[in-house]
């Protein structure tokens, strides 16, 4: 009832703005009305998630760099990478894998380092690793960065027993063989692990299983992830990738499926050309611009319809749908190891990382985690590293402008806009979300697709007034344009003041290609 009120609202707002527009003569093509007084679901903080995988050089040299390095640390984990994440609000990390997850055994990487098993990466790169970052030096991440942990069990060439001693190893404070073994590794107390992902894209590397295979699995997994003391573990079952609503079928319909996990993943990467050609990530034109856009809008109808069957079998939305690999996929830079998925950012990525955070808040009802593939070095990346130095990326400083929105409530809206048209192809110009915090304060997120154009958004807040806004930007001159160690702030960005508030109505006055934040408070 609340919702077709709120509806009818916006129609009766909406018809009576264009009318007085109209007979203004003043164009309205694009606007966005946002209901402020009858706030929605909470934005789950962990859709703001990461992704750390012994891919590369994401740990190694990303992340750890050992006790004995020069370059300044805690326990080896690189302080200029710790606190640039901090500052983001890092609020899950997602590791060892991806790939990597389902051939990682995990007391490899336990006990004394010069003890530890060294093992060949076959998914990346086929390099040696010494297992010097492992399961003790994972979790003193996580406390340092004040995050959850979110652990990817192996179930490809894992066992039960292997995944359940993991979780009683880490959680449990009884006395048993797992939790000596982790006292005689110099810890306590159990750790405490909130995510716990059953198996790691299974209809692929994970073992390329059938869904009826891996549900079945999954369901014997699961029973022997235990929780201990007063950990409760949320239990990631395996999902498909992008369109692939029958495997999501297949998981919901069974009722005693549904019992063994609380959150369904799914993965999805935007690409150019699709998978044989991948395309640059910094020599481009509009026509792979506009492709990529194009390709991140349709994380839309991808979360839809998963929700669509998650709705007919969990009306109550008990399980929560976690997108915990996203993000653009490019070819790697030139000259450097085809496994190590390294590839630069630029402000094509920091608008694509601002229309997935957009479509996530605006599915809050569901969509409860997703992990940005992936932090350091691999992928649409946060930070770059190379040796001492590190460059914080576009897609970072978004990540650091949207961070309001974290535990924020939904705030209903309606945007209509423009066309954004390369050829004979088109996609929304703008991309938007808004939310309230617990002190009042409103937050509209906005994104101007159109890599050529200004475009002005008419946006009346409905249900309270404001008195201060302010406001962010992220743009850049250059459709290429991005940080590189020897000019690191190119792209970072600046205050906007390029909007007016008058009679509970702002006019914005959107630069091409940017990101904008505003704040609004009483």
């Amino acid at each position: 009832m609340k919702k077709s009120l709120l509806i009818l609202l916006i129609i009766l707002f909406q018809t009576g703005f264009i009318a007085s527009a109209q007979k203004d003569n003043t164009a309205t093509l694009n606007q966005l009305v946002i209901v402020a007084n009858n706030p929605g679901p909470v934005i789950s903080k962990d859709i703001y998630g990461h992704f750390s995988e012994h891919l590369g050089t994401c740990i190694y040299g990303g992340i750890w760099v050992g006790t004995d390095s020069r370059i300044p640390n805690t326990y080896g984990i690189r302080n200029d990478v710790l606190y640039a994440l901090r500052e983001i609000k890092v609020p899950n990390l997602r590791w060892p894998g991806g790939c990597f997850a389902d051939t990682y055994h995990w007391k490899d990487g336990i006990g004394p380092q010069e003890k530890r098993a060294s093992i060949v990466n076959t998914h990346w790169g086929g390099v040696t690793e010494d297992n010097s970052f492992g399961t003790h030096e994972f979790m003193k991440l996580t406390e340092l960065l004040d995050c959850d942990a979110y652990i990817n069990g192996n179930v490809g060439s894992g066992t039960v027993q292997e995944m359940a001693e993991w979780v009683e190893y880490l959680t449990s404070n009884s006395e048993s063989p797992m939790t000596r073994l982790r006292k005689e590794n110099g810890r306590e107390e159990p750790w405490k692990v909130k995510y716990f992902a059953i198996g790691n894209e299974n209809w692929g590397c994970g073992g390329n299983m059938t869904a009826e295979f891996y549900t079945n699995i999954m369901r014997q997994y699961s029973t022997y992830l235990n929780n201990y003391g007063d950990n409760r573990l949320y239990r990631v079952a395996c999902g498909p990738y992008d369109f692939g609503f029958d495997w999501t079928e297949t998981l919901m319909k069974d009722g005693n499926s549904r019992g063994r996990f609380q959150g369904l993943s799914i993965h999805y990467y935007s690409l150019v050309d699709g998978w044989n050609n991948k395309g640059s990530a910094t020599v481009f034109g509009e026509r792979e611009w506009f492709q990529i856009m194009r390709a991140n809008l349709q994380m839309d109808p991808i979360i839809k319809g998963h929700k669509d069957i998650m709705d007919r079998y969990d009306p109550q939305k008990t399980k929560g749908l976690v997108v915990d690999e996203w993000g653009n996929w490019f070819d790697v830079e030139p000259g450097t190891n085809p496994g190590f998925l390294y590839q630069q950012n630029t402000i094509r990525d920091g608008l694509t990382a601002a229309i997935h955070l957009n479509i996530f808040n605006t599915h809050a009802d569901r969509v409860k985690v997703a992990n940005l593939a992936q932090i350091v070095n691999v992928l649409q990346s946060v930070i770059l590293t190379k040796d001492d130095r590190m460059v914080l990326t576009p897609t970072y400083h978004v990540f650091r402008m949207f961070r309001v929105h974290q535990e924020a409530r939904l705030l209903h809206s309606d945007l209509r806009c423009e066309d954004y048209a390369f050829g004979d192809r088109s996609i929304p110009a703008l991309s938007a979300s808004a939310s309230v915090d617990n002190e009042g304060r409103v937050h509209i997120s906005i994104a101007n697709l159109n890599p050529n154009k200004q475009i002005t958004v008419t946006c009346p807040v409905i249900g309270e007034t404001y008195k201060r806004v302010t406001g962010e930007v992220l743009t850049a001159g250059e459709i290429n344009a991005h940080n590189s160690f020897e000019k690191p702030e190119a792209v970072k960005p600046g205050n906007f003041s390029n909007f007016t508030y008058k009679n509970g109505i702002l006019t914005i006055n959107m630069p091409a290609k940017s990101v904008v934040v505003l704040e609004l408070t009483k």
